[in-house]
């Protein structure tokens, strides 16, 4: 990030409580919303696209329950419609007639659904590593787990079938997946790790479940596939060779989108933009430049 960027946080009022926000540039291109991934995750790990407020303001925020925003106790509000309403009072706050909305991983979920809602607001869409169908997302990472080493799968099966996930053998032997297809970077960033060390739990295994792949969440039959077709914005998939969010289904998803573009990064898993920084952040550039 550059050091003299202009910097303003603040925090906008949602059903459950208040969620904080923070806004770097003071460019004039359309301003980038970004929608971070989990859920119950937050922002840091998304730092990174700060590479694009020399020329337009970048936007963050960590989702109710999440990092800096209030952590109410009521499960009840963790469901995907409300991230949506939840992005509706961030744009409001940011006060921009229109932006650009990047959702990565579980946020192109509630990128994707804001954009059918409400296109009006949207110059573009970028859906980064999307999970636009959790029932194929569950195959793909089934896929891959079978592809783990014996002793690993061995000693998953064990654990899920005690019910004893959060063990520190099963999440030991839960790394071995994320180092493949998660981040293949060794160490991880201070980012990513910033964020997995806030990971609201709770709010993860409610909507998710145990593990990226033992799917047992609220939503784990969600799928906006047979929607899709419907979004008017200018669109953006992109996603890495070798991540849980496979090029096998964005770009199934992308041939539902139409007008739509797609990218893969050949040296990434699931966040090219902290395992190819530069040439991720060169495609978004040029991608929002083409849609202001």
């Amino acid at each position: 990030m550059t050091p003299d960027l202009h910097v303003s946080e603040g925090y906008v009022e949602v059903r459950g409580g208040r969620v904080w926000y923070q806004v770097l540039g003071d460019g004039i291109g359309i301003p980038l919303v970004t929608i971070h991934g989990g859920p119950g995750g937050t922002h840091d790990y998304l730092e990174p696209l700060g590479a694009l407020a020399d020329e337009r303001q970048v936007v963050f925020y960590d989702q109710l329950g999440a990092g800096k925003s209030d952590i109410p106790d009521d499960v009840s509000l963790w469901t995907n419609d409300r991230l949506v309403e939840e992005v509706e009072a961030v744009l409001d706050a940011v006060g921009s007639p229109r932006v650009h909305l990047l959702g990565q991983s579980w946020g192109t979920i509630v990128g994707a659904e804001y954009a059918l809602r409400s296109p009006e607001r949207l110059a573009s869409l970028v859906l980064s590593d999307p999970c636009l169908s959790i029932p194929r997302f569950a195959a793909a990472t089934a896929a891959l787990r079978a592809a783990l080493p014996a002793d690993v799968q061995a000693i998953l099966a064990r654990h899920e079938a005690a019910g004893t996930t959060a063990s520190e053998e099963y999440q030991e032997a839960s790394m071995e997946f994320y180092r493949r297809h998660v981040c293949r970077l060794d160490p991880w960033p201070d980012a990513l790790m910033r964020t997995f060390g806030q990971l609201n739990l709770t709010i993860y295994e409610r909507m998710q479940g145990p593990s990226e792949f033992v799917i047992t969440g609220i939503h784990k039959d969600y799928d906006v596939t047979d929607r899709l077709g419907g979004l008017t914005v200018p669109t953006l998939f992109m996603c890495g060779r070798y991540g849980e969010t496979r090029p096998e289904e964005t770009k199934y998803y992308q041939s539902l989108v139409p007008g739509s573009e797609a990218v893969i990064f050949e040296e990434s898993s699931h966040l090219p933009h902290l395992e190819e920084p530069a040439r991720y952040a060169q495609v978004l550039r040029e991608f929002l430049h083409r849609c202001d």
